[in-house]
């Protein structure tokens, strides 16, 4: 008799642990809130299109935590760092990156990040949107001149965009002259900082692509290709030239 109250006792406890769990399970899950960002001279860039117009390589969540968490953190953090420096706060986005030798030290690391985030994700954003195919005019003649042609500048660009190790992104540099070539940078570090200019580039950090496609880097690198604004990379690549370009 004592067993059988035993074994009784015990499956009730399963039993009322099996419906707090279900209970817990049918618990609606709540979304994140993005970020409040802090009050300064930066602020986050409302996208150019809906979430969902990039399917054809990016989802329409990886483009919302992306841009309302990922990019919006980057903003909030680089108006932290710039609140005791109004100097550099009334600086534009490029310049201040191209002087972080001039920046204080204690806020030089932050400022380099986040302004270097903020900088990346702008352009990645703008760029973005389109339906693929290729470029026309001046920006295709730079093309086959300076990368050797589409189909060896697509090749060269995905492998610069698989070498990156951990997280940074791969770029196409525009000189004023007009002039092309292919970069990498670790991190959120741009070619800005380097006092040039960068026309297009693609976002290599996991969260840019790691719902749809894990660890897959390729699938996404190849397919991102699909969703390029060519109309909007050549408008950047006449500011380029006419020294108009900023990110």
């Amino acid at each position: 008799m004592m067993i059988l109250s035993r074994r009784l006792a015990l499956l009730g406890a399963s039993a009322a642990l099996f419906s707090a769990r279900a209970g817990f399970a049918q618990q609606p899950q709540q979304r994140p809130t993005p970020p409040q960002i802090a009050p300064g001279p930066h602020s986050l860039p409302d996208l150019p299109y809906g979430l969902d117009a990039n399917e054809a390589a990016i989802d329409a969540r990886t483009m919302e935590l992306h841009h309302r968490f990922h990019h919006a953190a980057y903003v909030n953090n680089l108006n932290n760092a710039l609140r005791e420096h109004e100097a550099f706060g009334r600086m534009p986005l490029d310049e201040l990156l191209m002087n972080l030798s001039r920046v204080p030290e204690n806020v030089r690391t932050a400022i380099r990040n986040n302004g270097g985030g903020h900088a990346n994700h702008t352009m990645f954003w703008e760029i973005m949107g389109g339906r693929g195919g290729e470029p026309t005019g001046r920006l295709l003649e730079a093309i086959n001149r300076d990368l050797g042609g589409m189909g060896e500048f697509r090749n060269r660009f995905n492998q610069a965009c698989m070498s990156v190790f951990g997280s940074g992104w791969g770029f196409v540099t525009v000189a004023q002259s007009g002039q092309l070539a292919i970069a990498t940078k670790p991190n959120q570090d741009t070619p800005i900082m380097d006092g040039q200019r960068a026309l297009m580039g693609n976002d290599v950090w996991e969260h840019a692509y790691y719902l749809r496609y894990q660890n897959r880097r390729q699938e996404y690198v190849n397919n991102w290709w699909n969703v390029l604004n060519w109309e909007k990379i050549g408008e950047r690549f006449t500011a380029a030239t006419e020294g108009r370009l900023r990110v």
